[in-house]
């Protein structure tokens, strides 16, 4: 089947897969769960041939971490599948209701979006979590994983749209999988059958897939994410921050590649740093090397998303200059600020421009499954139709529905009627 023919097959499940109720949609997520845990063992097979091949073609120690599943990491997609199931159906909502004129009235409801495709790399687990937001809000979800998780890919697709399929047969055509870049050059041509492009991965792809489609693209370019120590911080709370934020997943998008130190306090906290990212590569500014060993930071380390153990650190004369610094800097993905001044927290958290922001925790906690949506299929960090971890909201569009009793337009604009615009609860 070509990708036109996939794509097809997706866009005429799309209109069944809309007008499911939410217990047919549960019951599919629940099976696909129990799939997974059943099949681990297969799993984990395929996912072992992956890894292997991957050390044979050199791929990247970043890349590699992101590909590995083990057995708690199997637990771990059920179990995501299972939130997802438990969440409110983000279909059918009324998010408006207003009386246009006596029997009359006008309801603005959530609805899907129709056909998603999503473009990922490297990591397997990926594509669940995909498959579950695109199953629970009612949409056909095309999957591209990355050609170094092909084997994982197949079996996690297989399973789950076989689980799924057998409670409602829509799933089948609902979820497609393509595999070659080939085939993704294709997609990208299909604007007619396709609503929205979800590109999860390196900068590189993303801006790729902007350029070279006329389908919308819903994504993130790289995770440069900032830690700010403030003149007001608890210093031992931002040491042991910067150390979970860059150690305790330093190849995800949410960790943190920049810290940023006021001046005041950079005597005292940059040795107890120091000390306690032992196993980290620093790279600093002029004032930072004077306190600490560290390599000289260059221009292209301010915006440099490494993940890995590497990390750039720069001391600032103020709050102004920090906020400045992440807004040139940054990729306006995730950024936090260690302080006691809630006014200065007011403030960073006001002035500076990405999708999360945070104050006295980890910028590992910007993701789905952490925010209470049950699992993303990506993290935004343009403007337009959603931003952050895009969650099943983030996959629903809207639908006015008007009902009326035979009113036509003709007594409104000649006189005869009047609107009364009265919302109702």
């Amino acid at each position: 089947m070509s990708v036109a023919e996939q794509a097809q097959s997706a866009r005429q499940a799309s209109y069944r897969l809309a007008t499911l109720a939410t217990a047919v949609k549960n019951r599919a997520l629940e099976a696909a769960a129990r799939a997974l845990e059943e099949h681990r063992a297969e799993i984990l097979t395929e996912n072992l041939a992956d890894q292997d091949e991957a050390r044979k073609t050199g791929l990247k120690d970043a890349l590699l971490k992101r590909l590995v599943l083990n057995e708690a990491k199997v637990a771990q997609m059920a179990e995501s599948v299972r939130e997802v199931a438990r969440l409110p159906d983000p279909v059918g909502r009324r998010l408006m209701s207003r009386e246009l004129d006596e029997g009359l009235v006008l309801t603005k409801v959530s609805v899907p979006l129709g056909v998603v495709g999503v473009i990922f790399e490297s990591r397997p687990d990926a594509l669940v979590q995909i498959a579950s937001l695109g199953l629970k809000s009612g949409n056909a979800v095309i999957l591209k994983g990355g050609s170094e998780a092909r084997r994982s890919n197949r079996i996690l697709f297989s399973l789950f749209r076989e689980a799924a399929a057998a409670e409602e047969p829509a799933f089948r055509d609902g979820l497609q999988l393509v595999e070659s870049r080939a085939e993704v050059r294709e997609l990208l041509e299909l604007d007619r059958l396709i609503d929205l492009l979800i590109p999860r991965g390196s900068g590189e792809l993303v801006k790729s897939i902007q350029e070279n489609t006329r389908i919308p693209v819903l994504g993130h370019a790289e995770g440069v994410c900032h830690l700010y120590v403030d003149a007001e911080a608890n210093l031992g709370m931002a040491v042991e921050l910067a150390y979970d934020a860059k150690c305790q997943y330093p190849a995800v998008c949410n960790a943190i590649e920049t810290l940023l130190v006021h001046e005041r306090v950079a005597r005292e906290f940059l040795p107890r740093l120091a000390a306690r990212l032992s196993g980290v590569e620093l790279r600093g500014d002029e004032r930072t090397r004077e306190l600490i060993p560290a390599a000289a930071a260059t221009p292209e380390d301010w915006r440099a998303e490494y993940n890995d153990l590497i990390l750039a650190v720069r001391v600032v004369d103020s709050l102004g200059q920090a906020m400045e610094h992440i807004n040139r800097y940054g990729s306006h993905h995730t950024e936090a600020i260690v302080t006691g001044d809630p006014e200065a927290a007011r403030s960073f958290q006001a002035g500076v421009d990405s999708s999360s922001v945070m104050w006295n925790c980890s910028t590992r906690f910007a993701d789905g499954y952490r925010y209470g949506l049950g699992a993303e299929v990506g993290i935004a960090t343009g403007k337009i139709h959603a931003r952050g971890p895009v969650g099943l909201e983030g996959l629903t569009s809207t639908k006015f529905l008007l009902v009326g009793r035979g009113q036509a337009v003709a007594d409104y604009a000649e006189g005869r009627r009047r609107f009364r615009h009265r919302d109702l609860p």
